[in-house]
Formats: C-alpha cells, structure tokens, sequence
C-alpha cells in the first residue's frame, strides 16, 4: 500500500509540474528577442547569416570590459545588447545532473532518467547503446532548458584513461582500453550532440586533457600534480580518446585539467590545447578549463609571478572559457600591462559564442527551435526508463558460476525464499554513483529480487566499511534458512570519490570475514554482487566453493535492482565484460599512483599498466564475462596479406622489415576486413561480444597485445550469424614509437578472437614507375 501512495503521489506532482509548465510563460529568449526593436534588427541576431559573419558582428559591438565578463561560466549580461546572462556549468555523464549550478530540478522537473555509472555502460561493449543514452539525456536537457532549468552546455563526458586501479573518479570512464574510451566518447557525444549539421541539439565535452587519473593519493593531490609523462604514452594512450572525441565525435569542447603535464600546467600550454586540440585535430568548438584551475595554477602550483601573466597564459595557450572568476578578474589588466593585445580576447569569444549561436541561443524564441517543444512530459518517459534498465542489465558482468555445474541463474519454482544480505542490498543514490542528478525513481536490488521471490532482508554490515560484526549473526541465521542468499556488497562514494582514491584493492573493512562467514552457513547457492566503480581483489570469493556466482554491477543506475534480479533469474543472460583488468592486492605493492608509465620494466621492477602492458597475475583479465549459454565462433574469411601503400613516392617496390610511419602512407581507406561466424551452441538466447585483439610483430616499442575491434552480436539458441568487422590499418594496427610517432610495423600481426588467431602480413608498397 505504501509503494502504490508513494508512485500515486509521484505521478500527481509530474501531472500538476506539466501542467504548471504548459499554462505557465514559456523560457524567455537568451538574446535576439523579437519583441526588442533595438536589437532584433542587429547582424547578429540575422539567422540567415553565417554564423561567423554573427559572431564578428557581435564582438564588434563589445567593450573590453564587456568582454572579460563572458570569459568564465557565469557570463554576464550585456543588457545593452539585449544579451542576458548565461550559466555554462552543467553535467551530463549518465543523465542530467545537478552538480553543476546550470542546471537544477524541482517543479515541473523533479528528476532526470539517472542511466549506469559509465563504467557500467562500458561494459556492454555496445556502441549502438552509448549513442542511445545520449539522445535521450540531451532530449531531457533541452526540456530542462526549454523550461528554465537547465543549461546547454554539459560539460561531459569524462574520457580519461582508468589507469591506476585506485582512481577514485575511475567509476566515470569507459575503461582502461583507448580504442573503447575513444569509441565511447565519440558515440555519446553523437547521441548528446544530434545530428543537424553544424546545429547542435546540446553542447558536449569531453574533458579532463590531459594524463589526469589522480585525485589525492598519498599526500599528492590533483591541484598540485605535475604528470611526468613520456611522448610515446600521451600518443598511444592517453590522447587517443580526445583525439576520437573530436575528430570523430565531433565534440564542441574540451577540459583542460588541473595537473601539470611535463611541468607545465595544461589550461597552460599551447602545445597541448592551441597547436594539438584545435590545430592538428581541428576542434570545432571551445576550449574551457576545469574549475578554479587557472586560480590553481597561479595560486598553488606557483606557475606564474601575477594573476595577470596567468591569466595571459591561458588565453594565449587557448583556453576559451574559465570555470572560476580567474579572467574575469585579470584579463582586463592583463591587456593593459600588454602581456596580452584585445585580439587574443576576440578570438576566446569567437570560439564560444560560435556554440551558443550553434545552439540556437541567439536565433530569438526558443520555441522556434527543432528542439523547442520537448517539455516535462519528454523526461522520465516510460522509454527513456526502459533504456535505463535495459542499459544496467548489459553492463552487468557474470565473473563466476561455480565450477561444478551453474548455480546461476536461480529458479522461482526452486528458490522460493532468498536471504537478501548486505550494505548495498537495499540502497537507491549508492546504485547511480557520482555526477548524478535525481532520479525518476529507483529499484533497489532487494526491491528487484522481492518481484520474483520471498525475501528475508538482513543489512549484516551497517555500511560498506563493515567495522563492526554486530550484526552479523541475524545474518547468518537467514542464510542458514533460506533456499539461496544473494549477498550484495562492494564499495560506495564513501571508499571511491572525487578527490577521493583507494588506499588498496580489498573489500573494506570486516566485509571479506563477513562473506566467507554468510556462505559457510548458507543452505542454498551463495550469489556474491558487487556494486564498484572500481576493481576488487576477491580472489577470496573466486576460490571459494561455497560462493557460487559472482556479478559485477559497477554502479548501475535507477534501476539496477531490476537488472540485477533479471539477470539472477534467468529473464535477462548476462553479457557484460569487464572494461578494466581486476589486480590482486599485491600487485599495487610498491608502485605509486604517481608513477605515469604505462609500460612494464624489468630492470625497475615496474609491472606496466592495463592489460595492454602488465603481464602479471590477474583476478579477473579486462574482457572477461561470461554468459548463461555457449558460444563457438570461427574466422569465415580473412586477408594473409594487406598492401600498404606508401605516399608521396614513386617505383613498384616493397618495403619489408620497417615501422613506415603513418604519415607517409596513404591511409584514408586501407581497411582489413574480418568475417566471424558465431555460433550459440546452448539453451538460451545470450549476446556475444567479439573482442579482436592485435599482437604486432616482435621487436617493437608496441603494447603485448591491444584492442583493434569489437562488435556486439545477439544470437538465439541453436542458431548463427555473421559479423563483419573492419579494421582501420592505420588507427588500429599502428604503433607509436619512443619519439611519439605512430607507425606501422611492416610483418606478421596475430589477430586474436578468443582462443582464434589468424595471421596477416602487412606489406608496404611503393607504387608507380621510377623516373630518371
């Protein structure tokens, strides 16, 4: 009765919000409105014209003081111009989110569909479902905005490489692979962004650039760090995904973060956001810093002698937009002291007020807009909630299902009463971790699992930090009764946070001791889930007999109690795997999160980082999940041998023994293409994710391995299909070498599917007739 007032009392606040909106004056227009004769008329509110013709026009009718006030996030108002003030500062990482002051919910808009955690997201593998999430946060957005209370500008997503296991803000990344972070990036950032030209249905982000994976490890925090960082690993790995993001993705922005790279601070350094983000990548769009950090880099990095050659090198670096009061501050005096001319400032708007135009901010009513229609009744549809559920119950990762026969997944005619046991078993704000906004409403794994059985709910730890074994016994006594127990443990914002890193890789606390003490005296099958932005040691769990199913979760979103009961009830077969390597313990043992190498080095006793460098034991590899069916899969065709074509010479040769560099090839379509077969050979329907990985030939500077594809397959029982696969040469089977220069190496690559390898040789040819 008390769940049935609870929706009543949800649905009549959402009616009487619409309502409320529907009869209510729709959002005033941001600049251009058609009602002011004194600026209707200007160039600048002309759509017809180009947009840059607009914004030129625009900037030309500025005073310099003017024009530093629309250098940070809370721009002013230039009323004289009929301009008003505007908030850039809001996020989108898996929904709309309160955290940025742009954006906020109450009234016609309570909540926003809260999809996973991204970590969670990443873990289908499912890039179709990546770009899904983001149409429907951005139809959302723009009902926010279109009702006064969001933004359109979000600063997200957060495609930093998880690195170091222990990164707090790891839960908010697509992983540790550059090719999925970067595939991830592009294809949110296509479903957040539309796909209306050079229009944009909201603005995107993709932040923080670069090398930053640390918050505050050890005494080191991230406002004080400086990334010693080697040319080859900003290359090959940690700029992979921004350079995805933009020139794939076609993202309207880019973070600079807070750390120094190579002792320069990045908001800084023209080489990093000037000469690489918007030269060589062609960023169409604004550069802004992450928050406070210009003040930062002045103030405790000690980068500059004034707040005016700060806030000079900024400008100058290219940094368009300040999250902080820093330029609006300094710019001013900074040009009076001739540290930086009015052109430098010119060309800062140019780059953000061309997106708000993109926008549509300056084109008069709102209404007019393509998007200028969706209103409340456009959040937390029936659809968009469905995606949500569907998206945690493809993130989710089956680790383990006993060794002698499945004990997953549990049976309603069978198990009829479960023990539900654990700091997590009932939480709601836990499941969708951070950057989240309100949900629409939750389920909660004990909520879930009650929809298909009898439940006896135990908490067993008062928290995830599990100090105290008091009520352990109540605990135990229901596991000892019930027909299965599902133990649902793990971590919160508590342990992994912002600005918050892990000190190790265990399960905190007594939370170990209290597991093994929970299965012992189990009478049915012990399931184990995890919630967890990041990895956990549980060799424990892994090698006991008595816990019979492991399920990774991450954080999975308003719904990740139904998901989860789904998937340990059969309706739903798991088909998540795991975007990050699980480390033992002992494998963080004397190596700092300081430490930025990515490669192995014997000589140091350095291990590598991800499963691209490390060789070591794991717990559970990057890439592992498995399902409730079998799948066999086989190569239906595949090239020996692929010619690459070297550029700008001439004679019939080939090239044999080189890593011939990528810019000296012609690269644009040299593609190898794959077809697999993918067999399901069990009893139920299940979704396959091929996973195609490289080895290039030995002797290199390369990874041991690394990711060129993946593609995700649905296959019902008994039956087959076939999955083409295209790999770019150039992207995906290059190298970089010590120098930060990408080549390909001409030889024998091993791809490898599975338990499949297949060998091709890449040959380079000189085409054409050599001329005396």
């Amino acid at each position: 009765m008390a769940s049935t007032n609870r929706h009543f009392i949800i649905f009549l606040i959402f009616f009487v919000g619409c309502f409320y909106w529907r009869t209510s004056k729709a959002i005033e227009p941001f600049a251009c409105d058609p009602k002011e004769e004194t600026t209707r008329n200007l160039p600048f509110c002309q759509v017809k014209l180009p947009i840059q013709d607009r914004v030129k026009d625009l900037i030309g009718r500025l005073t310099l003081q003017e024009k530093v006030v629309l250098l940070v996030n809370n721009a002013a108002s230039v009323s004289r111009l009929g301009i008003k003030g505007y908030e850039w500062w809001s996020e989108a990482l898996h929904g709309v989110s309160n955290v940025g002051p742009g954006t906020k919910f109450g009234g016609a808009f309570p909540g926003a569909t809260s999809f996973p955690q991204v970590i969670t997201t990443a873990a289908s593998f499912n890039a179709t479902l990546w770009e899904a999430i983001g149409r429907v946060v951005s139809d959302e957005a723009r009902a926010m905005y279109n009702g006064g209370m969001g933004g359109l500008t979000y600063w997200s997503p957060n495609v930093n490489i998880f690195r170091d296991p222990r990164w707090g803000r790891g839960q908010e990344t697509p992983g540790e692979d550059p090719l999925v972070v970067g595939k991830y990036a592009a294809s949110y950032v296509k479903g957040l962004q539309g796909n209306e030209g050079d229009r944009l249905k909201v603005a995107a982000c993709c932040k923080h650039f670069t090398a930053y994976d640390l918050d505050n490890w050890n005494g080191v925090d991230r406002f004080h760090f400086n990334a010693k960082v080697s040319k080859q690993d900003i290359v090959d790995t940690f700029d992979v995904p921004f350079r995805m993001c933009v020139k794939e993705g076609k993202v309207a922005s880019v973070m600079c973060s807070y750390n120094q790279v190579n002792g320069i601070p990045t908001c800084a350094d023209p080489n990093l956001l000037q000469k690489t983000v918007r030269t060589q990548w062609g960023l169409n769009g604004y550069i802004v810093s992450d928050c406070d950090s210009v003040g930062v880099y002045y103030n405790q990095q000690h980068y500059t002698s004034t707040p005016e050659e700060a806030a000079a090198d900024a400008i100058k670096a290219g940094l368009d937009l300040d999250c902080g009061p820093f330029l609006a501050k300094h710019t001013q005096d900074a040009v009076k002291r001739g540290l930086i001319n009015e052109a430098h400032v010119n060309g800062a708007l140019v780059n953000t007020l061309t997106v708000q135009m993109r926008l549509g901010m300056f084109d008069g009513e709102p209404s007019s807009h393509p998007y200028g229609n969706l209103g409340p009744e456009d959040v937390c549809t029936q659809a968009h909630q469905e995606l949500a559920l569907e998206a945690a119950r493809q993130g989710i990762v089956l680790l383990k299902n006993n060794n002698h026969g499945p004990s997953l997944p549990l049976f309603t005619h069978r198990h009829r009463t479960i023990a539900v046991i654990g700091p997590n078993s009932n939480v709601t704000v836990t499941m969708i971790g951070n950057y989240a906004g309100v949900a629409c409403g939750y389920t909660t794994p004990l909520q879930g699992i009650g929809s298909y059985a009898r439940t006896i709910y135990k908490q067993g730890c008062p928290d995830v930090g599990c100090a105290s074994d008091q009520l352990f016994g109540e605990a135990i006594g229901a596991a000892s009764q019930a027909d299965a127990t599902v133990l649902v443990m793990g971590l919160d914002q508590s342990i992994e946070a912002e600005f918050r890193d892990r000190t190790g890789l265990l399960l905190p606390g007594r939370q170990q001791e209290f597991v093994s003490k929970v299965a012992s005296a189990s009478k049915g099958p012990t399931i184990l889930v995890l919630m967890s932005g990041g990895p956990i040691d549980v060799s424990f769990a892994k090698n006991d007999p008595k816990i019979s199913a492991i399920l990774w979760t991450g954080y999975p979103g308003q719904a990740g109690g139904a998901a989860i009961a789904d998937v340990l009830f059969g309706t739903t077969n798991p088909g998540g795997k795991l975007p990050m390597t699980w480390y033992p313990q002992d494998y963080i043992t004397n190596l700092p999160m300081t430490e930025m190498g990515m490669r192995s080095s014997q000589s140091k006793g350095y291990p590598g980082r991800t499963y691209r460098f490390y060789k070591g034991e794991v717990v559970y590899p990057f890439g592992h999940g498995m399902s409730y069916t079998n799948f066999v899969h086989n190569i239906a065709s595949a090239p020996t041998m692929v010619s690459v074509p070297l550029a700008g010479h001439r004679g019939n040769t080939t090239i044999s023994g080189k890593a011939i560099r990528v810019t000296h090839t012609k690269c644009n379509r040299l593609s190898l293409g794959l077809q697999v077969d993918v067999k399901n050979v069990g009893s139920k329907d299940g979704t396959y994710t091929l996973l195609v990985y490289s080895t290039p030939p030995a002797g290199l500077w390369a990874p041991h391995k690394q990711l060129v594809a993946f593609e995700k397959v649905h296959v019902a029982a008994g039956s087959q299909q076939r999955v083409g696969i295209n790999i770019h040469v150039c992207k995906y089977l290059s190298v970089v070498d010590k120098y930060g220069i990408r080549r390909i190496p001409i030889g024998l690559h091993s791809l490898h599917i599975g338990d499949i390898e297949h060998s091709v040789s890449l040959q380079g040819t000189v085409l054409g007739v050599i001329k005396s």
